[in-house]
């Protein structure tokens, strides 16, 4: 037993880093598994599957023996490590044959390229292969893929097996997902049917997916939309892919979509957001509706082919130095210079907001709405005067366009899936006759329509408000009478009391003062226990009209300006942009309000003020005149910061952890923040640190552990359950705090771009700071430079490093609430402080 303790002294560095602390027991009974592993280990190698290998090929290759594999790690393209093969380069051999079940013992492989040759048979399952990076089998013959081909292959970075057109038709499995470090994958023409299954969450490296030329069907996965992918291939499909595509608006960093001869329907969404994308191929499929703006006036698009859809509306005019073709499709007119007819024009608002349904697009063609247009008549002037849509289970809303058509008698719209109110505007159609919207699910106030209009609203419709009870206009114009006489007695009686009134007046006003601060030259009120709404002029004021000088900074939604009230307060204003409004910006908009109108801390950004004006939002939060960590972090010198000191490093972490203890665990009801991260942390002129940006904040409910939600934040502070699951508890705050800790410790990004060509696990911080950072020879090499940390400073980054791998456990049960990570951070703080007060330790 000595013997034992003695070996894991041996084999373990006493300051090694873990999640937890095992008992004794489990701890030696690892240690003489590994003992007996290492013994085995030792004695092992792969001299007999390499002989199966041999033996498989056909021809072999010239320098591989069939009848003896001893110096199997000399023959062509074979390299080892420690006589453990590690790399098999086979590629353009005309190899035919198998390959053997037994290649999966060969536990070391990282890179196996066999690529252009004529193997067939069965893939073996590769299960075993933990180390293999680079997996390239390409132009062979073989046959069939086991439904477990992907289990297990946790490392794997490159994977291309295309041009297997022999193999049984197979689909993509689940277990792809456990593939996280995947970078490229590369199955065309593999004969993949089925679905693409809902993964992507957790493959955040992925930047280029080539599934073209196979049989796949169905919707893009939904998990498409916040991933990295930059190459996107779905072409050529055999029965073709359906659905829309609106999440490609969420794939900010595409450049390249390859989606010709599918089967998508639906109008182009909006595709401004996607600034780098050079390429979009949607020939040969069914969309429908304008070609919106965005595409045309997109700035780095080279190609754009949208030929032979069901695109509608006027001809785009693209750039001159643009490749396009947008030829076979039912655009109102042939000319890019002419306009479409006012009535075609207002017909294509109406299909938009239900979706451009592809019968509409089959129907309306041509530039004369009167023309053999289905659902509409006209009359002898080629006015429109009747739309038939009823019975037609669209889905959407009313289009208030509706009431640009003055002739119009009759609307059917009954039997459908309408959501919505009825536009006010139709009350405007002075020969509207017949309204029927019977059979739908429409909400809100039924507008004031003339006594001449037959409106027809039941059955269907259980929310919207009924006019049966509204009250008479005489019995109002009675009220409103009474009113009236009702003041002019309050005045007489104001006049005759004017002491008493008086009196009254200052004893009112000494009440509102104690309760309200009154800024008497900007014209608002500013509540000390609330927010307040702050009209538009005043923020147009104190921003010197949203002047471009003084602009802090740009976020997800828009600008960030500086301001300053007239008694000297200064604030900064988030401008959220109409386009981020309208689309997701609405929520985050009411989540921030909600949720720092309900939570108030020294350690959380201050809510003072917010306006909607129109379809453009504005929130006024306290100013934080040192910016955000992100900047002192990584951007120090190009904006002339000095370098942050571990000290001030180590009060900014005990100050963001006290805001989210805050949010989890002591405010009225508990909070996950979903998007920690260096530029959401902002700092004052004593360098203290407040949270902020809270629109992606999550409220969790009395007597709930987790919810589920539509997976949202950062890639490279997304915890791996919550990536993968979409379910959200306090522990994903955690983890993302454990990533900032390691990015004050090594004055690295989560995840670094400049790594990118030495593989998926150098980008990611986290893991590469759990997986090689274990031992403190290993930390001091990876420690901010800038820091040159003396031995006490040393030891509390040490400290801070252990939290962090903590806090970044990949079970979220091993991580520990942020309660525990004050108490941690804090004492490390005040020791600190003792040490700048006496210039010596205790």
């Amino acid at each position: 037993m000595q013997f034992i303790y003695m070996l894991s002294n041996l084999l373990l560095p006493q300051d090694t880093m873990a999640c937890k602390i095992l008992p004794a027991t489990a701890s030696i009974n690892i240690f003489l598994s590994f003992f007996l592993l290492l013994n085995s280990a030792a004695a092992a190698d792969d001299s007999a599957t390499m002989l199966k290998l041999a033996k498989a090929f056909h021809p072999t290759p010239s320098d591989w023996s069939t009848k003896n594999s001893t110096g199997y790690c000399r023959w062509s393209g074979v390299q080892c490590n420690n006589n453990r093969v590690i790399a098999i380069y086979l590629d353009e051999k005309n190899l035919s044959g198998n390959l053997p079940s037994e290649i999966s013992t060969l536990t070391k492989l990282e890179h196996l390229s066999l690529q252009r040759n004529n193997l067939s048979g069965s893939l073996p399952s590769l299960a075993n292969l933990t180390w293999l990076r680079v997996l390239l089998i390409r132009d062979n013959k073989f046959t069939s893929i086991p439904h477990d081909f992907f289990e297990g292959l946790i490392r794997l970075q490159t994977f291309i097996m295309s041009f297997n057109a022999n193999l049984a038709p197979w689909s993509l499995s689940t277990a792809l997902s456990q593939c996280g470090r995947l970078v490229y994958f590369d199955a065309r023409f593999c004969n993949i049917m089925g679905t693409i299954p809902d993964i992507f969450a957790s493959l955040p490296s992925l930047q280029n997916l080539f599934l073209s030329d196979n049989n796949l069907t169905g919707n893009l996965p939904e998990s498409l939309a916040n991933s990295g992918i930059q190459f996107l291939r779905l072409e050529n499909q055999e029965m073709g892919l359906s659905g829309t595509i609106h999440l490609l608006s969420s794939m900010t960093r595409i450049t390249k979509v390859w989606l010709q001869k599918n089967q998508f329907t639906g109008p182009i969404p909006d595709l401004s957001r996607c600034q780098s994308l050079v390429e979009l191929r949607l020939s040969n499929n069914l969309f429908t509706g304008i070609v919106p703006a965005s595409l045309i006036f997109h700035t780095k698009l080279r190609v754009v082919l949208l030929s032979q859809n069901k695109l509608q509306g006027p001809v785009p005019e693209f750039r001159s130095d643009l490749r396009a073709n947008y030829t076979g499709n039912n655009f109102c007119v042939e000319d890019a210079q002419v306009d479409c007819d006012q009535q075609v024009t207002t017909m294509l608002e109406i299909a938009s907001s239900l979706g451009y349904p592809l019968t509409f697009s089959d129907s309306w063609k041509g530039n004369n709405a009167c023309k053999n247009w289905s659902y509409i008549t006209c009359n002898d002037l080629g006015r429109i005067v009747e739309v038939n849509l009823g019975k037609q289970n669209f889905t959407g809303t009313i289009s208030s366009s509706l009431g640009n058509l003055p002739g119009l008698k009759n609307l059917y719209l009954n039997v459908n899936n309408l959501m919505g109110s009825i536009p006010e505007s139709l009350t405007k159609l002075t020969q509207l006759q017949i309204l029927d919207v019977s059979g739908n699910n429409l909400t809100g106030k039924i507008p004031d329509f003339a006594a001449s209009v037959k409106l027809i609203t039941r059955p269907g419709n259980p929310l919207l408000e009924s006019n049966e009870n509204k009250v008479p206009p005489s019995l109002i114009a009675g009220i409103l009478i009474s009113i009236i006489i009702f003041i002019a007695l309050v005045l007489f009686f104001m006049f005759k009391f004017r002491v008493t009134f008086r009196r009254l007046i200052r004893f009112r006003r000494a009440k509102v003062h104690a309760k309200w601060t009154v800024h008497n030259e900007a014209g608002y009120l500013t509540s000390n226990i609330g927010n307040v709404v702050i009209p538009i002029e005043v923020l147009q004021q104190v921003t010197d009209n949203f002047n471009e000088k003084n602009i802090l900074g740009i976020g997800g939604f828009g600008m960030v300006y500086k301001g300053e009230f007239h008694d000297g307060t200064k604030i900064a204003v988030k401008r959220m942009e109409a386009t981020a409004m309208v689309t997701k910006g609405m929520n985050g908009f009411q989540a921030e309000v909600a949720v720092l109108t309900k939570v108030r801390h020294r350690h959380l950004v201050s809510l003072l003020g917010y306006c909607i004006n129109g379809n453009e939002g504005f929130l006024v939060y306290e100013y934080m005149p040192q910016g955000t960590l992100a900047e002192h972090l990584f951007d120090w010198r190009a904006r002339g910061y000095p370098s942050l000191t571990w000290k001030q490093r180590a009060n900014v972490a005990l100050n963001v952890a006290q805001g989210v203890e805050y949010l989890h665990n002591l405010a009225q009801q508990s909070f996950i923040h979903r998007d920690l991260k260096p530029s959401n942390i902002l700092l004052g002129d004593d360098m203290r640190a407040k949270v902020g940006d809270f629109g992606l904040v999550r409220n969790v409910p009395v007597g709930k552990y987790s919810l589920e939600t539509r997976v949202a934040g950062t890639f490279g502070y997304l915890a791996p359950e919550y990536a993968a699951t979409g379910r959200v508890t306090t522990k994903v705050d955690v983890y993302a705090f454990g990533v900032i800790l390691m990015e004050m410790i090594t004055g690295r990004k989560a995840l670094d771009d400049t790594m990118e060509d030495k593989g998926w696990m150098f980008m990611h911080l986290a893991t590469r700071f759990r997986e090689d950072l274990t031992c403190r020879k290993k930390i001091l090499k990876a420690i901010d430079e800038t820091l040159n940390p003396d031995k006490d400073t040393l030891a509390s980054i040490y400290k801070v490093a252990e939290l962090a791998v903590q806090c970044t456990c990949p079970e979220p049960s091993q991580r520990p609430d942020m309660g525990i990570v004050v108490n941690i951070l804090a004492p490390l703080v005040q020791e600190w402080k003792h040490v700048a007060a006496t210039g010596q330790k205790d």
